[in-house]
């Protein structure tokens, strides 16, 4: 169907954005000095490829994620995002999902900061629980049970855009982030880093590596992190330790075998509560909630978390040219959470709450206390070979494998009364009343066995074909120890395959066509008590990529089409799951990554969703637009660096979000407004040392930054400054 006017208008003013450094950077070749930088671990050790170490500036030009082997940025038939670490650090970035802010398809913290989850949304589909990715194996959750990682340990954060399932498995629709870990390479690091912002909350950091042996066969890295205090929420605090242990053995250029270990421990409280749309979207008679609100007892709130992931990194070369690679990790989760939690209003004259619009005065939030106690047990293993070989006029890269996944959960969830609490005059008692009898006891076994192809061909002095195969098995056990009618098991095969079609010029242009089809497993029975089956769909994609000859950069521009179908609803009256509904994600997306000389680096990204409801339980939803997810996203951050003179060392940045209204309902009557924010950074570097001072949200614009229904919005991160400074010695 045509394309909406808001839609056309925010395609231009993209495609106006994306101009702009293009046509800047349309100037005489600029020729660099060789520059020398020691304890990068670039890789010039016994380590990482170009495709997973250190990016240069601000542009990677290559990646694994979109292939599982090191492609070319431009090969890959789909939209890639890369975050190196001089990227994230320049941001001052502290959560995964914040350092998504800047990136084309990603709507990050949709309700706002929360320091235990990292919340991130791909081309309108969440992707928080199945698209979280770490060294290319997936870092699976459910529920409440689910790993974080602390961006200290990442060399860079990558985005794949688009379906995914053919390399990786299930996974989310719209996408995927995979972190990549630092690792030892044997070159020589001595790093300390330590920094406090506003609330006040710190941390200090650490980052040591070297050769264990002279010849630098055995090279050792080890990272470690301390951080506590209070958080933007009244009454909320957070600690965390982690400490990341590895070790590399490469005995020759052929073989690489790294071994790794992390544990991270989080003792916080929590500090996003989802709050009703009238109240902090619109007000209420006495105005808007408080961001600064703590909606729990300050002395029973509790979050723990304690994590542990160990495993290997295998690759070898052997003398026939066929490259080996093996990982495995096994890891394991336990959390606990206590505490209560908004609900809606609170009706005094009634005696409960849950209602949209507040009811006084007083005017009350109602509130439910809940409990969780969650164990998860996950391991996860990836072997493939690949081999280039050539065939008359075209060359060939085969790779094939089988991956395999589990996944255990074990959670009892409860919930209890609360009193309500005045948001404008709150009294903590702490005291609650004994919680109900759990509403859910469970063990739930998730095994996922997969198989898979991908080709990869170069003909015609400039085609490169990509065409991918996979065939997964599902198995999905659920033990219900409170009642035996409710346990089930699930036995389910799926295809996966893509198909993409680029050409490469020699001015670096290469405009690319893919096809692919995708699936993801969902836990849930139906009304029968059967295992509910798959989500699955397809996408279309059309772009560009261009990687000048004139300048350091990479462009990419993207038209897509996606279609999720069987999302799991819970249709009233007796809630039980159904797999009917169907969910449109088209539109457009631009990036610009460019280290435009040895001063200046700038990275654009521009979205513009069409979203709509396809198929649902509640037929007048059908289309309309998706609840929580903005349409249009844009942002721009520019550096300065002085090289040179009096002022060398001295670097200044800054940075313009942008996030277009949303909607709170299904049924578009709610709309959450857009809101524009400014983020600036200032920073002075010497040989050894350096000190930077991060302002987020400069002007303190206060704004909602989603609602998942009118009674769970949240606010997005206010004003906020982390200042720091590192040492090398």
């Amino acid at each position: 169907m045509p394309a909406s006017l808001p839609f056309r208008r925010a395609l231009l003013i993209g495609c106006a954005l994306f101009h702009l450094p293009a046509s800047a950077l349309a100037q005489d070749t600029v020729v660099l000095d060789t520059v020398t930088v020691e304890g990068s671990g670039g890789g010039t050790g016994n380590g990482t490829s170009a495709a997973t170490g250190p990016v240069n500036g601000y542009v990677a030009k290559a990646t694994t994620t979109g292939s599982k082997s090191d492609t070319p940025l431009i090969e890959v038939p789909q939209s890639v995002s890369v975050l190196g670490q001089e990227e994230l650090s320049d941001r001052g970035v502290q959560k995964v999902d914040e350092a998504l802010r800047y990136t084309p398809g990603v709507f990050a913290q949709p309700f706002g900061e929360d320091t235990d989850t990292d919340w991130v949304y791909i081309r309108g589909f969440n992707a928080t629980q199945t698209g979280v990715y770490l060294d290319g194996m997936n870092l699976y959750s459910y529920a409440f049970g689910g790993f974080i990682i602390d961006p200290f340990l990442l060399e860079r954060i990558e985005v794949l855009r688009g379906p995914a399932s053919v390399l990786y498995g299930g996974s989310n629709p719209g996408g995927l982030v995979n972190s990549v870990s630092k690792r030892a390479t044997g070159d020589r690091i001595r790093y300390v880093e330590t920094g406090i912002d506003d609330d006040p909350n710190g941390y200090v950091a650490f980052d040591l590596a070297d050769k264990l042996t002279e010849d630098g066969v055995w090279s050792y890295r080890l990272l470690g992190k301390v951080k506590g205090g209070d958080t933007d929420t009244d009454y909320a605090q957070n600690f965390r330790g982690l400490i990341a242990p590895n070790l590399t053995y490469a005995p020759d250029a052929a073989t690489r075998l790294n071994l790794y270990a992390n544990y991270q421990y989080d003792d916080q409280n929590h500090v996003n509560g989802f709050l009703p749309y009238y109240g902090s979207v619109v007000p209420a008679p006495f105005g808007r909630i408080s961001e600064h609100l703590f909606y729990s007892e300050p002395d029973l709130d509790t979050f723990l978390n304690r994590q542990v992931l160990v495993g290997y990194e295998f690759e070898h070369k052997t003398d026939d040219g066929v490259t080996l690679t093996s990982n495995a990790r096994y890891g394991h989760s336990q959390r606990n959470e206590y505490g209560p939690y908004f609900y809606g209003w609170y009706d005094s004259a009634l005696g409960y709450g849950g209602f949209e619009k507040p009811v006084g005065p007083p005017f009350l939030l109602n509130r439910l206390n809940f409990d969780h106690d969650t164990e998860v047990d996950t391991f996860t293993t990836d072997n493939r070979a690949s081999f280039d070989f050539t065939t008359g006029a075209v060359d060939h890269t085969l790779m094939a494998g089988v991956d395999y996944k589990f996944f255990r959960i074990d959670q009892v969830q409860a919930v209890g009364a609360a009193d309500p609490l005045s948001p404008t005059n709150p009294v903590y008692t702490n005291r609650l009343a004994p919680l109900y009898a759990p509403y859910l006891n469970e063990v739930i076994d998730l095994n996922q066995l997969g198989v898979y192809a991908q080709e990869q061909a170069k003909f015609g002095d400039g085609f490169i074909l990509t065409l991918n195969g996979r065939y997964d098995g599902v198995w999905i056990d659920r033990d219900d120890r409170s009642s035996a009618d409710a346990d089930y098991d699930s036995r389910q095969g799926a295809f996966s395959g893509r198909a993409g079609l680029a050409y490469e010029f020699a001015n670096g242009l290469v405009p690319y066509v893919s096809a692919s089809r995708f699936f993801n497993p969902q836990i849930g029975t139906d009304a029968s008590g059967n295992g509910v089956v798959p989500e699955e769909g397809e996408q279309y994609e059309i772009g560009l990529k261009y990687a000048p000859t004139f300048v350091d950069g990479v462009f990419t521009a993207s038209l897509f089409d996606l279609t999720r179908r069987n999302t799991l609803q819970s249709v009233a009256p007796l809630f039980i799951p159904r797999t009917v509904g169907e969910i449109n994600s088209r539109g457009v997306e631009l990036e610009a990554k460019v280290n435009i000389d040895e001063n200046w680096r700038v990275t654009g990204a521009f979205t513009a969703f069409d979203l709509t409801i396809e198929d649902d339980a509640d037929p007048t939803l059908i289309g309309k637009r998706p609840f929580l997810v903005p349409e249009v996203l844009a942002s721009l951050w520019l550096d300065y660096t002085v090289k040179g003179g009096q002022l060398d060392g001295l670097s200044l940045g800054g940075g313009l979000r942008y996030q277009g209204d949303s909607y709170a309902d299904n049924a578009n009557t709610l709309k959450v407004p857009d809101a524009t924010v400014l983020d600036a950074a200032v920073r002075y570097d010497r040989e050894t040392w350096g000190v930077s001072l991060n302002v987020n949200n400069v002007f303190d614009k206060k704004y909602v930054a989603g609602c998942q229904t009118a009674v769970t919005c949240g606010y997005a991160e206010g004003r906020s400054g982390l200042l720091k400074a590192h040492f090398n010695f």
